[in-house]
């Protein structure tokens, strides 16, 4: 089988990696398989313009409308600049005049340089390019292949074995909670505090002349969490999810001092419960015990039980989590009037509404609307999109 004019002399293998790389830094979700998929879309339909390789690139690496904007703006900045020193000497003036002629039958844009030469002619150009690429990674890099396919779908169409594997890269993800900068001090190189204890010591052996100044640096720590769940009727097929965000921060109960809740017409502390280290006991007894799951909601009253009962200590300085859509049977006063307090309480609000996904959502519901004002981060968490937002907002 002939070699594809566009890309004759080109390591297919390599150009698709390098490619995804550049695309997977600046934003692109291209999916696992997308490397090899171009290589076969490569091998089977043989690109002869640069207009035919960027339609094999975009139908195998693209799968999100959101994600055309860039991918065009990084194709462009890649073929953009290519020149003729990257070419390989034996092909060069045979094939810039190929390409040449095969782009006038065609009337194409090829994008090509000035100058007519190939984009990633040789496989240095490619290891270049995709030599940045480690420097971000993706949360979504880490999901299983077919999962990370399903990025946007929302979590209702999703059966209870993808849910656990959801589980699954929520605890590896646990690595990326907040923290905070604690009053401690620890020796370090780039501190702004000079540590006198150290220096002192250390000028002992120069004649008590400083001759070093010992530098030192506040600590971080991890900043409580603290995760408040809707398990009313209204937020059943986003339950299971959020129980399993709720026990990756249950199961770092010695490091992240988490609290987990579950409301519905009560609130009901989970803490204990869910940091099981099986996923399977550890919902299990989270249903047990919350007996009125899937009734009816009293948001309001669980949040101002949580700030005046005993753990409402819990929650100064925390990170407050809370998924819900909004719905509440009480006065959207009373809802207001415990997220005003939680506000001046916490350090930073964050509020999972899936609702918000939809086009064109406006907080029509009186309670979504009156506490809306008092949070920080208002995020849709209805998808693996919205969870990787939420990862990213915790680890900022």
């Amino acid at each position: 089988m002939a070699t594809p004019l566009v890309l004759r002399g080109v390591d297919r293998a390599a150009f698709a990696v390098a490619l995804v790389a550049r695309l997977r830094t600046a934003g692109v979700a291209v999916p696992p398989s997308g490397p090899a998929s171009l290589v076969q879309a490569l091998a089977l339909l043989q690109p002869v313009v640069l207009s035919e390789l960027y339609w094999t690139a975009r139908v195998t690496l693209c799968s999100r409308a959101d994600d055309l904007p860039v991918f065009d703006d990084v194709f462009a900045a890649v073929f953009g600049d290519a020149v003729l020193g990257l070419d390989p000497s034996s092909l060069t003036s045979s094939l810039l005049q190929r390409v040449s002629a095969a782009e006038s039958m065609e009337g194409a844009d090829g994008g090509a340089g000035p100058d007519g030469g190939l984009p990633w002619s040789t496989r240095p150009a490619a290891v270049r390019a995709g030599a940045s690429a480690d420097t971000e990674r993706l949360v979504l890099d880490v999901l299983p292949s077919r999962l990370a396919a399903r990025a946007d779908e929302p979590f209702d169409q999703f059966d209870a074995a993808d849910l656990q594997l959801i589980g699954t890269w929520l605890e590896r993800a646990g690595a990326t909670w907040p923290r905070r900068r604690s009053l401690r001090h620890t020796s370090s190189p780039h501190g702004r505090r000079v540590d006198l204890r150290r220096t002192l010591r250390a000028s002992r052996g120069t004649g008590w002349e400083p001759l070093r100044l010992a530098l030192s640096r506040r600590m971080l720590r991890p900043r409580r969490i603290v995760l408040i769940c809707d398990v009313s009727r209204s937020m059943q097929p986003y339950v299971g999810v959020y129980l399993h965000l709720m026990r990756s921060a249950a199961i770092h109960a010695t490091v992240l001092r988490p609290e987990v809740f579950a409301c519905a017409t009560s609130l009901r502390r989970l803490t204990p419960v869910l940091a099981h280290r099986s996923a399977e006991v550890a919902l299990a007894r989270a249903n047990d015990a919350v007996e009125d799951r899937y009734s009816g909601t009293h948001l309001g009253a669980g949040l101002a039980a949580l700030l005046s009962g005993v753990h409402g200590a819990a929650v100064r300085g925390a990170v407050v989590v809370i998924a819900s859509d909004g719905w509440d049977s009480d006065p959207p006063e009373v809802l207001e009037h415990a997220m005003a307090r939680l506000s001046r309480r916490a350090h930073t609000v964050v509020w999972l509404n899936p609702r918000a996904a939809a086009s064109g959502y406006v907080p029509l519901v009186r309670p979504m609307a009156a506490a809306l004002p008092y949070c920080d981060v208002f995020l849709p968490a209805n998808s693996l999109v919205g969870l990787r937002e939420l990862v990213k907002v915790l680890s900022a």
